[in-house]
C-alpha cells in the first residue's frame, strides 16, 4: 500500500467540471479582482446542473440568515455566519423571519440525503435540501461563490455578491473520503480538526483516521492499556509520537459530525502491528516483545494467527473503539501482511471480520480482504497502481461481482504522499510521481475491468505521513490534489474535462491564501499572480 520501492512513473490525468450553460476558459482572474462576481460554475466539485439568469444578490448590513425551525439548520445557520461575520463585519443575524435574506430551508424534495438547490435573486439567496447534510453542502458552494477574502478573519472590503441564477447539485458517489495517517507521525485533535474543516469545503463526508501500525498506537483502549501508553509513545524517526483519549476521539468524531464527515476508524491488522506487539508480549508467537520502530519499512510483523489471545485482543479493541465510533465502519486494514501465510491471512480474516459485524459495525479493509472471504456487505479499499499485476485486479473484479463493494484510492492517482515531482522535498515516490492533472484524470466508473458500475462505492485520497510533521506538510502534499479527488467522488461523469478543471482550480488560489493554507504551485494550473 504505502511503501513499493518501485520505478517512478508519470501518467496522465483527467476530471472536470462543465458547469451546464457557464463556459470557464482562459486564465484565472487576478488575485485582487474581488470586485468580479464568481460565475455559478466555478466551484468546485463541480455542479451537476447550473442556470445563471439575473442580477447578482449582494450580502449588505441588512442581510439575515433565515432558518427553520430545526436544530440543524440554526446550526447550519451559526456556521455560516461565523464564516460571514469576520470578513463582512455584518451583523448577520440568524433567524426564523425577515426580508433581505441568505435562507436555509429544509422540505421534502428530489434532492437525496446530500443533495441541495442554491437560488440566487436580487432579492435573495435560497438554498434548499431534503436533508441537512444537503443544507451543509449548500452552504461550501455560498462560500465559493463568494469573494475569497469572504474567508479571512479581519474586516475585509467586499463587495459580496452571489451571481444570479440556480445551481441543482448531489453527489455521484455517497462515499467520498479522505484518509489521515496518525501513526506514522502524531497529528493533535487540533491539527486533524484543521484538515477536517479543508475536507468540509469540498464537500468530502468521510475521515478515515489510520490509528494503528507499527510505529504508533494512538486510541486509549482501556483494556489494554499498554497499547497507547507505550505503544503510541513514539513515531517516525523517534519523536514521542503521542495518542488520543476516548475524549479526544469523540471531540474528533463530534467535530466531524458537526462538518457532515463521518469518522472511519482504522486499526491495522494482521500486519502493521508492531506497536502492539512491542507493547504486550503474549500477542507474539514466541512470546517475546519486539522493540518500538520508528523506520518506514513494512511487512515484517504479524500478529500470531494461531492464538485465541489474539482474538480476545481484537474483540476487545474492535469492541472499544466501536462503542466510541457512532458512524456505520471499521476498517482492519489487512494489507502487506508479507510476515503472515496465505492460509494464515485467510484464518485471520475469517475470524475478525464477524467480530466487527457483532459490534455493528460494516468491515471496511484494504483490497488484499478480497483474497480471503469478504463477509456480506463488506468494502474494499482498491490502492493498485495502473500497472498492478492482471491476477490481483481479477480478483478484485470477481469480489465486486459477487457482492462487494470497492472504494477507489489507486496509489498512482489519488495518494496524497506521492511526490509531485522528482523535486518535491516531502512525500514519497514508490508509486509514481503524481502531478496534478494524473491525480485527476481518471474515472472512477471504469477504472477497474471487469468491475460493475454499481460495486464502486465512492473514491478516498489517503495521505500517509511517513515524512509529513506539520499542518502545512499536509496542506502542501493535499493541496491542490485533493479537490480534484472530491470532484471525482461528487460530480457527474460528463462534467470532468482538465482544461476546464485546471481554470478552476486557480480560481481557489486566493481563498487557499486567505485561509492560511500552504499548496503547490504545478505548472500545470494557471494560477493567478499573487
Amino acid at each position: 500500500m504505502r511503501q513499493r520501492r518501485r520505478t517512478t512513473r508519470l501518467l496522465g490525468s483527467l476530471l472536470l467540471v462543465a458547469a451546464a450553460s457557464v463556459s470557464v476558459a482562459g486564465a484565472a482572474p487576478p488575485a485582487g479582482a474581488t470586485a468580479a462576481v464568481t460565475p455559478l460554475g466555478r466551484v468546485i466539485p463541480a455542479p451537476a446542473k447550473v442556470a445563471p439568469a439575473g442580477q447578482p444578490y449582494r450580502i449588505t448590513g441588512v442581510t439575515r440568515i433565515r432558518v427553520g425551525e430545526s436544530r440543524e439548520s440554526r446550526r447550519i445557520g451559526e456556521y455560516l455566519a461565523g464564516i460571514l461575520r469576520p470578513s463582512t463585519g455584518y451583523r448577520l443575524p440568524v433567524t426564523t423571519r425577515g426580508k433581505g435574506v441568505i435562507q436555509l430551508r429544509l422540505a421534502k424534495g428530489t434532492f437525496g440525503d446530500e443533495g441541495y438547490r442554491l437560488n440566487s435573486t436580487p432579492g435573495g439567496v435560497t438554498i434548499t435540501a431534503s436533508r441537512p447534510a444537503g443544507l451543509f453542502h449548500g452552504v461550501q458552494t455560498l462560500r465559493q461563490l463568494l469573494p475569497a477574502a469572504v474567508e479571512k478573519t479581519s474586516r475585509q472590503p467586499g463587495p459580496w455578491r452571489i451571481a444570479g441564477g440556480t445551481i441543482e447539485d448531489s453527489p455521484r458517489y455517497a462515499y467520498r473520503g479522505a484518509m489521515l495517517d496518525v501513526s506514522r507521525h502524531f497529528f493533535t485533535v487540533g491539527q486533524v480538526k484543521r484538515y477536517i474543516d479543508e475536507l468540509a469545503l469540498y464537500k468530502i463526508n468521510e475521515l478515515h483516521l489510520h490509528l494503528s501500525d507499527d510505529q504508533g498506537w494512538r486510541i486509549a483502549v482501556d483494556s489494554w492499556p499498554r497499547l497507547a501508553s507505550y505503544g503510541g509513545s513514539t513515531e517516525v524517526g523517534g519523536g514521542t509520537g503521542g495518542h488520543y483519549t476516548k475524549a479526544d476521539y469523540r471531540e474528533i468524531v463530534r467535530y466531524a459530525s458537526s462538518r457532515f464527515l463521518e469518522v472511519v476508524p482504522e486499526i491495522d491488522m494482521p500486519g502493521h502491528t508492531n506497536a502492539a506487539l512491542a507493547s504486550y508480549a503474549d500477542l507474539n508467537c514466541d512470546g517475546v516483545a519486539p522493540p518500538l520502530y520508528t523506520g518506514t519499512e513494512v511487512g515484517f510483523s504479524s500478529l500470531c494467527v494461531g492464538k485465541d489471545l489474539t482474538y480476545r485482543f481484537v474483540d476487545d479493541v474492535v469492541r472499544e473503539l466501536a462503542a466510541i465510533t457512532p458512524g456505520r465502519y471499521l476498517h482492519i486494514g489487512g494489507d502487506e501482511a508479507h510476515s503472515t501465510s496465505h492460509d494464515d491471512y485467510v484464518k485471520f480474516m475469517d475470524r475478525v471480520q464477524p467480530i466487527v459485524t457483532k459490534y455493528g459495525k460494516t468491515v471496511i479493509a484494504w483490497h488484499q480482504i478480497t483474497g480471503a472471504h469478504p463477509v456480506p456487505g463488506a468494502l474494499a479499499q482498491y490502492w493498485g497502481l495502473d500497472d498492478t499485476d492482471a491476477a490481483e485486479k481479477a480478483q478484485v473484479a470477481e469480489a465486486a461481482r459477487n457482492g462487494t463493494g470497492l472504494i477507489l484510492s489507486p496509489a498512482d492517482r489519488v495518494y496524497l504522499d506521492m511526490k509531485y515531482t522528482e523535486d518535491t522535498p516531502l512525500g514519497q515516490d514508490w508509486a509514481g510521481l503524481v502531478e496534478v492533472k494524473r491525480s485527476y484524470d481518471w474515472n472512477p466508473g471504469n477504472y477497474l475491468a471487469g468491475v460493475p458500475g454499481s460495486a464502486i462505492r465512492g473514491v478516498e485520497a489517503p495521505l500517509w505521513s511517513e515524512t509529513l510533521v506539520t499542518s502545512a506538510n499536509l496542506d502542501h502534499m493535499a493541496f491542490p490534489r485533493l479537490p480534484g479527488v472530491a470532484e471525482l467522488g461528487w460530480s457527474p461523469a460528463s462534467t470532468h474535462d482538465w482544461d476546464a478543471y485546471k481554470v478552476r482550480l486557480a480560481a481557489q488560489a486566493p481563498r487557499w491564501d486567505a485561509l492560511g493554507i500552504d499548496y503547490y504551485r504545478s505548472p500545470q494550473v494557471p494560477w493567478p499572480a499573487r
